[in-house]
This record gives C-alpha cells, sequence and structure tokens, in this order.
C-alpha cells in the first residue's frame, strides 16, 4: 500500500511537470531545443578513493534538456567500501543506477545557460557482501569480568565468514541542486539528496547494513540523505526545431 501510495505521488508530479513544459513552451519566440546532451562525473568519490583506503568508487552523471525547463537525468555507479562495526568487519560491493527527471525553475538572462532545479529519482543497486570477520563477546562472572576489565575477551566466529550474493535495494530520491557554466560548455554541480527506502532484500543471517548509491541501511529507519559535487560538459551540438 505504501508503495502504491509513492507511485501516485510520482505520477502526480510528473503530470504537473508536464503541464508546466507546456506552459514554458509558449513563450518562445522564435524556435525551441529539442534537446542538449551533458555528461559528467561526480569528484566527489574520486576524492573519496585517493583519501579513504576502505572506499573505492566512481560515479558518472548525465542529463537531457528536453525543453528550458525539463531534464530527463541519470546517475550510474560503483562503489566498494570496508565497515568495521562493534562485531562484524564486512566489504559491500556492487553498483546503482538512478534515473528521474530534474526541472530547472531559475530564469537565465540571455546567453546564461544555468540551472538552479528540484529532482526526482528512482533508484536500484544490485551488490553483495562479504563478512570478513565476525566477533561476539563472551558473558563473564562479576569475578572473572574482574580480571578481564582493561582486556575485553573476544571469541572470533568462523561460520558466518564468507560472501551473501545478489542483494538488492530500491530506493525514492527527492534531491534539490544547480548546474552553473564556468566555461564554455562545461559546468560545476552541486545537489542535496534526500533518500526513502522500498525495497531491501535481506541475506542469510546478516542484515543488508549498507547500499551502493544509498548508504547506510538501519533497522528502525527507512531514510537516508547523499550529496555529489560534479564536474560536466555539454556536447557540443543541439537539435533546434522552427515554431509553426
Amino acid at each position: 500500500m505504501k508503495i502504491k501510495h509513492i507511485w501516485l505521488f510520482i505520477t502526480s508530479i510528473l503530470y504537473g511537470v508536464n503541464l508546466m513544459s507546456q506552459d514554458s513552451l509558449t513563450i518562445e519566440k522564435k524556435y525551441f531545443k529539442v534537446f542538449s546532451l551533458r555528461l559528467g562525473i561526480d569528484l566527489i568519490k574520486p576524492i573519496k578513493t585517493n583519501l579513504d583506503k576502505n572506499f573505492q568508487g566512481l560515479e558518472i552523471v548525465g542529463d537531457l534538456k528536453i525543453n528550458r525547463r525539463i531534464f530527463i537525468a541519470a546517475e550510474i555507479g560503483s562503489e566498494k567500501k570496508t565497515q568495521q562495526t562493534e562485531q562484524l568487519n564486512f566489504t559491500t560491493n556492487g553498483s546503482y543506477l538512478k534515473l528521474g527527471i530534474d526541472y530547472n525553475f531559475f530564469n537565465n538572462w540571455k546567453g546564461m545557460d544555468n540551472s538552479l532545479f528540484v529532482g526526482i529519482r528512482i533508484s536500484n543497486s544490485i551488490h553483495s557482501h562479504k563478512v570478513n570477520e565476525y566477533i561476539l563477546y563472551e558473558n563473564y562472572s562479576a569475578a572473572e569480568f574482574k580480571n578481564t576489565y582493561f582486556e575485553r575477551p573476544t571469541i572470533k566466529v568462523g561460520g558466518l565468514i564468507g560472501e551473501r550474493e545478489q542483494l538488492n535495494s530500491n530506493w525514492i530520491e527527492v534531491l534539490f541542486g544547480t548546474k552553473v557554466e564556468v566555461l564554455k560548455n562545461f559546468y560545476i554541480g552541486a545537489s542535496i539528496r534526500f533518500h526513502r527506502l522500498l525495497n531491501n532484500s535481506q541475506p542469510e543471517n546478516f542484515g543488508n547494513l549498507y547500499a551502493p548509491g544509498f548508504n547506510k541501511i538501519v533497522d528502525d529507519n527507512r531514510f537516508g540523505a547523499s550529496f555529489n559535487y560534479t564536474l560536466n560538459y555539454r556536447l557540443p551540438f543541439s537539435f533546434k526545431k522552427n515554431k509553426n
């Protein structure tokens, strides 16, 4: 039932954006652009890969301009991340895809091509978890605990160690962002994203604690957030159509 309500919400947004795009076309004086294409990279992930030995990641971004307001947008990426929790050391490895639309509500002056936009994405990740180490804490009596106060006793358990493959997570994102042309055809972009987890497959004897593209997952909270900072290049071509 929740998923049905979410899809109804998405449909209403798409319908509203379609009406706004039709209005925007009526004020074009001579012609309108059928499309222009931008491709780019999220700069945060390569920087984090070089600074954090437990992380490797790459994200390619792109948007297709339908008219001066509407963009069809996508992000595709991969991540490999090793994490240490109180009892677990595990590695997540996988890829993700995000598809959606952006609506630009910034009115450019003549010669400008910047955007301030709100967007929505439907996202999916396919990944695996590898449990590198699992630790159980022994229960000690008060007398025994005094002797181990400064040295926490543990038992390493091998039964849960191994790889859980073919895991899948789905979520929806609402985002707010901007893209600014800094040189001819080159754009710097940034966006903040709010996530809502829809589906999350659980491996046997192990929780799905992290999804590439979504970040950390916890049992009592299906929401998350992320941020990206991109460098984009607009391919130097566009098609235009004369108005009747």
